[in-house]
């Protein structure tokens, strides 16, 4: 599948400092992906050389197959991005930076632009300076959505939107996704990588330490087993591959790293009443990630 986004040994320093040290990235046509970490490691420079805003130290960032430093003016009409953090002209309306914004990129979708006026529920005729943040976020997604990109870059695109706003982000980043483009999203919201995005690149002090599908991360973090009982839950503490075990009256939840045969084993000698199993959540295996980083 056509590589939209490859880099090789893309490394930043500044000084001594290595903003992203050799990072090694590929994101294919169609794909939505999470690039998740810290602050400070790594995250905005990744997206500043993608963009060609800043030169690598070493290795080099492909888009499109084509240096992304080489001729960014020229790649850009094939990009929209979208900042965590936005700043327009005070005395602009919001209809007139809309159509600033469309010349400079140079695409738009005049009529999907309309509908996503209506869906995010905002009012294009009043002036920049009296929009909240949340309304200046929705300028810089319309715009960036309403060009038709083949390639969308989000850094924290849902910052001060309110729940169903970024509902409505959500439901346009899978109709991009249908519509063939790639999409790289960047955010501290957990949740939404969770739900939008088909891998996870996470990074740590500049290096890229994991990446997959969740379900290649989930060695990262362990099952939750949660059972619950007609009188006091069995003792597990001798069962192999078993942890963080917490007994509450006839309730009983543990963690498992490994095989879970034996504890299901135990567990229906005690003829549980309810058994609940569940899969560790992006947040977890994050936390597990960060947890390691503070070792």
């Amino acid at each position: 599948m056509t590589a939209i986004i490859e880099t090789k040994g893309l490394t930043k320093r500044y000084g001594n400092a290595a903003a992203l040290d050799g990072l090694d990235l590929t994101v294919r046509k169609g794909e939505v992906l999470g690039y998740l970490g810290p602050n400070g490691a790594g995250k905005t420079t990744t997206i500043r050389l993608l963009l060609g805003l800043i030169k690598p130290s070493d290795g080099q960032a492909l888009l499109f197959g084509e240096p992304a430093s080489a001729d960014p003016a020229g790649l850009h009409k094939k990009i929209a991005y979208v900042p965590g953090e936005t700043s327009y002209w005070p005395t602009m309306t919001g209809a007139e930076t809309l159509r600033f914004l469309a010349n400079i990129h140079g695409s738009v979708d005049h009529e999907y632009e309309q509908e996503l006026i209506k869906k995010f529920g905002f009012d294009p005729d009043k002036k920049v300076r009296n929009y909240s943040k949340g309304n200046r976020q929705k300028i810089a997604l319309i715009a960036a959505l309403a060009s038709r990109a083949e390639l969308l870059i989000f850094d924290e695109p849902t910052s001060g939107l309110d729940p169903v706003m970024a509902k409505v982000f959500r439901d346009e980043v899978r109709a991009a996704k249908q519509n063939g483009q790639t999409i790289f999203l960047s955010s501290h919201i957990l949740e939404e990588v969770e739900e939008l995005c088909d891998r996870v690149a996470v990074l740590r002090l500049g290096r890229l330490v994991e990446i997959g599908t969740l379900d290649e991360l989930r060695h990262l973090s362990a099952l939750t087993v949660e059972a619950s009982f007609k009188a006091t839950p069995p003792d597990i503490s001798h069962v192999k591959h078993v942890s963080n075990i917490e007994i509450r009256g006839n309730r009983l939840r543990c963690n498992v790293n490994g095989p879970i045969s034996d504890l299901l084993s135990t567990l229906a000698k005690a003829q549980p009443v309810s058994l609940l199993s569940r899969k560790p959540s992006l947040e977890e295996l994050f936390l597990a990630l960060y947890d390691e980083d503070k070792k």
